[in-house]
């Protein structure tokens, strides 16, 4: 469960750090800096903020990542033993 909480509220923070970005108008050059970066050239636009939509992504990729660190968490304790 622990493992299920980290990755979950490091999942989370993450995505509540990518909605501020979005909200200060700052996401899409940042996404755009990183495909240069990679040497990609795919056009790109990162859509108005919307709240709802911040609070659904925030909130499915926090649970997400409880899901995927308990799995994680519990796959690795039952190798242990």
């Amino acid at each position: 469960l622990c493992l299920g909480l980290t990755v979950g509220l490091t999942a989370a923070v993450l995505h509540l750090l990518w909605s501020l970005l979005v909200a200060l108008g700052w996401a899409e050059s940042l996404v755009n800096m990183s495909l240069r970066y990679h040497m990609v050239s795919v056009p790109v636009t990162v859509l108005p903020f919307d709240i709802g939509s911040a609070v659904a992504l925030i909130i499915m990729t926090g649970v997400c990542g409880l899901i995927v660190g308990w799995v994680a968490g519990t796959i690795w304790e039952r190798c242990k033993s």
